[in-house]
């Protein structure tokens, strides 16, 4: 019942928004909830098509993912507690992208960021807590931007940026809740330095991986915020960044043998292609991207889970292997995803990424970035095609298990839905998004540059594994290189390093200070000092008299003597 309730608001929102694009229609609900000093605290939602889409493909993938749920998370106890939790994901998730406002956008935010804590910490174990940690940590960053901008913005009179975002003009102020805004889009979004958390958050149960990466929230904060810091420093800024995970994380994933991480350093390279258009200034582009993503990358986790599920749990890609003779459904469902997200012509991701390529092309950058943004293409086909080879094409390793077939009817049905969803998603949003389509004209060897990369890009990484080179390059010379290289430049080291260094350090200085020297000169060295001259004033005030007398008698017998 469920199922059919979501999916039918998804099909609501999503007809609306074809509506609203088609006739331009924006509609503002205000409610005045008070007033503070000359700013209103108004509480607004936005329903333009961008949202309304937006919240259709949420609906949509949500709703096929609790319905995957139902036989993935069948032996779990408390399967009801989980449903409720995805839920609320879901609406903070709604709740955020229908915010135009800064305050209620930092509500949704919280409210993903505590609904992604719980749901990551859902299996009790150390690995899940440690991760779901670094999760909190690593988000607080982003809240505490989110809350200096606002307290920046209280001199405009109000918080719905929406309202003044035309008249700002880029002085010191918009500058600064600029660098504010992409800074907390950067926690959101895993950019480096920001970036172990997205993996380590893959101790989630599968459906909720599915859930979190489909859904790239903050580029659609960064889509909405674009004018802001388009054509300015902070954009160069976001540039390098968004270049550096892309290199990093496609680079990682080609050593990476946990199944799951692997498809979450995709989605953080994916990340940072959208990040660096978005620096260019083609908002359509990303939320293009950003909707054809999510249907593939959510078809690509259900497959990975239904992987996992049968192997016992298994996440190693080296113990799998020959799937497609015992799985043959579920294989055929996983290189559809993979081609989708290599760019496969026709397929869904082939339109929003060939475009985005092609705008780069004829954009204006350096050599640095325009290399950096091809080869992180290229490894993004190269680890696919890695995962295929190690799923598919490689014989069979976990020997344990004989006879293994397709799950149940529930997970496939959910995985077909999708599959049909990523083939014609694509041309279905260009249709939509584009009435007036994009016709770039490039160099012959330029317009073919995008295929030549993904070619070779799919030649070496199936070359490399099929040879077995990657076995021969981890020895005594380049383990170290390998373990660098495979451990995200020990990023995961160091952003687990510093929180413990930190809390030591408040440890240390809680005994030497608080226990310690502050004991004796702070308030409980003076309490014990007011109480020894309190006792000692009492002492006196008590013996007056006998002092008295005794002084009397040592000034007589002074007075004798002399």
């Amino acid at each position: 019942m469920l199922l059919i309730y979501l999916l039918f608001f998804s099909f609501s929102f999503i007809s609306l928004g074809i509506f609203f694009i088609v006739n331009d229609v924006v509609y503002f609900v205000e409610y005045e909830l008070f007033m503070f000093n000359g700013s209103q605290l108004i509480m607004t939602l936005l329903f333009d098509w961008m949202s309304l889409i937006f919240m259709g493909f949420v609906l949509f993938i949500s709703s096929l993912i609790i319905y995957y749920s139902k036989e993935y998370m069948l032996g779990d106890l408390f399967l009801d507690r989980f449903v409720i939790l995805v839920l609320m994901f879901i609406f903070s998730m709604m709740f955020m992208i229908i915010s135009p406002n800064l305050i209620s956008i930092l509500l949704g935010w919280d409210g993903l960021g505590l609904v992604s804590y719980c749901l990551v910490i859902y299996y009790h174990n150390i690995k899940s807590f440690n991760a779901g940690m670094i999760t909190a940590l690593s988000n607080r960053v982003g809240d505490s931007m989110l809350l200096m901008s606002i307290a920046w913005m209280f001199s405009y009179g109000s918080w719905n940026y929406f309202m003044y975002i035309d008249f700002f003009s880029m002085d010191f102020d918009v500058k600064l809740i600029s660098i504010l805004i992409v800074v907390a889009a950067m926690t959101k979004s895993a950019q480096i330095p920001f970036s172990p958390w997205l993996p380590a958050a893959m101790a989630a149960p599968t459906p909720v991986s599915s859930l979190v990466h489909s859904s790239t929230l903050v580029t659609y904060l960064l889509i909405r915020f674009n004018p802001l810091y388009v054509n300015s420093h902070v954009a160069s800024f976001l540039l390098f960044i968004s270049l550096i995970t892309m290199f990093m994380s496609g680079f990682c994933a080609n050593f990476e043998f946990d199944l799951k991480k692997i498809i979450a350093l995709s989605t953080l390279s994916q990340l940072g292609l959208m990040m660096s258009i978005l620096s260019f200034g083609y908002v359509y582009l990303a939320y293009f991207h950003l909707l054809t993503h999510a249907l593939f990358k959510a078809l690509l986790f259900m497959c990975s889970g239904v992987v996992i599920h049968s192997f016992k749990d298994c996440q190693d890609i080296r113990y799998l292997g020959n799937l497609f003779i015992q799985m043959p459904l579920t294989c055929s469902c996983f290189m559809i995803a993979s081609l989708c997200l290599c760019g496969m012509p026709f397929l869904s991701g082939f339109y929003s990424k060939d475009l985005i390529l092609e705008c780069y092309s004829f954009g204006y950058s350096n050599l640095f970035s325009y290399f950096i943004f091809y080869f992180s293409t290229g490894l993004t086909v190269s680890y696919s095609i890695r995962l295929i080879y190690y799923l598919v094409i490689k014989e069979f390793s976990f020997y344990s298990y004989h006879s293994i077939n397709d799950e149940g009817w529930v997970m496939l049905s959910s995985m077909f839905i999708m599959v049909f969803s990523s083939i014609l998603g694509g041309s279905f949003l260009g249709w939509v998004l584009f009435p007036t389509p994009y016709f770039i004209i490039l160099p012959f060897f330029l317009k073919l540059m995008v295929l030549f990369i993904c070619l070779l890009g799919g030649w070496v990484g199936y070359m490399i594994n099929k040879f077995s080179l990657s076995d021969s390059l981890i020895n005594l010379f380049s383990n170290k290189v390998c373990f660098y290289f495979g451990s995200m430049w020990f990023m995961p080291f160091i952003t687990l390093k510093f929180p413990y260094f930190y809390l030591l350090q408040g440890l240390n200085f809680n005994k030497s200070g608080d226990y310690g020297w502050f004991e004796f000169f702070g308030g409980q060295g003076l309490f014990s000092l007011l109480s020894f001259l309190s006792l000692k004033n009492q002492f006196i005030q008590n013996n007056i008299f006998n002092l008295f007398f005794v002084i009397i008698s040592f000034w007589f017998i002074i007075l004798f003597l002399l």
